[in-house]
């Protein structure tokens, strides 16, 4: 099954740079592009009116329009890109996330087309990282372009979902040709002023981060052999400060949909959370692929 790279379009600016980021993440698989337009009645749902009155949503000619002049444009800037366009009748939200279980990768964008400056991450956008059902690229922050250098930053804690992360971040960073760092963030001393404490404490910490980064780093190495791999435990006041800072140097940050503290209830934990607001680069929600 030829999975496509999905990306929403509805001609804002956040929505056209996801675009961009969709185009090169779906060459560099060999897969086609998707463009989405999802689309609700114009009066909405929800009205307190008969639906046989208001009728049945229908397409939108503009809609279409602008969906087919993106294609047009990303197929001439990226050859050999395949580009396919669609409008699908439902809210942006749950038509992305419909999408995402015949995805090979959902790309969505920081702002939506009602989306205000100081919103970091949409509501669409939030849906669709927290409930896709493939891994989703969350292209931020939309005014930079596309970082291509820089390694593929990964955080772990050894949980499940972290260890699912460094296999999505070694495959990106082989699609890249660029290195791999797997990050291990640790606690501040706190308040310690005992040096023996505070020695003691390190010692413990520095232990338990080599053993989880040897383990990922094997792990990763096993699969792609010839991946550049770096290990680097980091002191923070948080796991979600240390990646987020880690991330000003990095092409992408891969996270996991929760931590070793996560519940099974919870779709996308604290830490993936506070990265998909406000990481310095993309980020990639390490979503499974769904069970055929």
């Amino acid at each position: 099954m030829n999975r496509p790279v999905v990306v929403g379009v509805d001609g804002s600016p956040s929505s056209l740079v996801a675009a961009e980021h969709a185009a090169r993440a779906a060459l560099l698989r060999s897969r086609p592009l998707l463009l989405v337009h999802g689309y609700l009645h114009p009066l909405g749902y929800g009205v307190p009116l008969n639906p046989y009155d208001v009728g049945v949503p229908v397409p939108s000619d503009e809609a279409l329009k602008m969906l087919e002049r993106t294609a047009a444009d990303l197929a001439d800037r990226w050859p050999g890109l395949v580009v396919e366009v669609r409008q699908v009748a439902g809210g942006p939200g749950i038509t992305m996330i419909e999408e995402s279980r015949r995805a090979e990768l959902v790309v969505v964008g920081s702002r939506g087309l009602g989306g205000f400056a100081g919103l970091l991450l949409g509501s669409v956008g939030a849906q669709v990282a927290a409930h896709a059902h493939c891994p989703v690229l969350v292209v931020r922050p939309d005014e930079q372009p596309i970082p291509v250098d820089a390694p593929v930053l990964v955080g772990v804690d050894g949980s499940e979902s972290s260890q699912l992360a460094a296999r999505y971040g070694a495959d990106e960073a082989a699609l890249r040709g660029v290195p791999l760092v797997l990050a291990h963030i640790g606690p501040l001393d706190g308040d310690r002023t005992v040096p023996e404490e505070i020695e003691e404490s390190q010692a413990a910490y520095q232990a338990e981060a080599a053993r989880l980064l040897a383990d990922a780093s094997a792990a990763v190495r096993s699969a792609h052999p010839d991946l550049v791999v770096r290990e680097h435990p980091v002191r923070a006041a948080g796991a979600a400060q240390g990646l987020i800072v880690a991330s000003g140097a990095a092409s992408l940050l891969v996270v996991g949909t929760r931590g070793r503290a996560g519940f099974t209830g919870l779709l996308l934990g604290s830490v993936s959370q506070a990265a998909i607001q406000h990481a310095h680069c993309p980020v990639l929600v390490a979503h499974p692929y769904p069970v055929s």
